[in-house]
C-alpha cells in the first residue's frame, strides 16, 4: 500500500466480517480523518499497522536489555 487510496481499497476488499472488527473501524477512521480533515498522515499508517498486526503479540525481551548503569562518567567526575 503506497496511497490512501490503496489503503481504502485493501479495507475495502475485505470480508464484511473482518471490516466490522475493532481495528479495522480504528483505521477506517483514521484514514478518513487524514483525507477529509487534512490530519497527519502518520496516524492512518499507525491505524492500517495496528491492524494488519493485531494477531501479534509484542513481548519485551529482558535478556536484550542491557544494564548500563555505572559505565559512563561525566567529564566532571574524571
Amino acid at each position: 500500500m503506497v496511497t490512501l487510496r490503496d489503503a481504502g481499497d485493501y479495507i475495502t476488499s475485505l470480508p464484511k466480517a473482518e471490516q466490522d472488527l475493532e481495528e479495522w473501524q480504528a483505521a477506517v477512521e483514521a484514514l478518513l480523518l487524514v483525507v477529509e480533515l487534512r490530519g497527519p498522515t502518520m496516524m492512518a499508517r499507525i491505524g492500517m499497522l495496528r491492524a494488519l498486526n493485531r494477531h501479534v503479540e509484542w513481548v519485551f525481551n529482558q535478556s536484550r536489555k542491557g544494564t548500563h548503569w555505572g559505565k559512563h562518567k561525566l567529564k566532571r567526575d574524571e
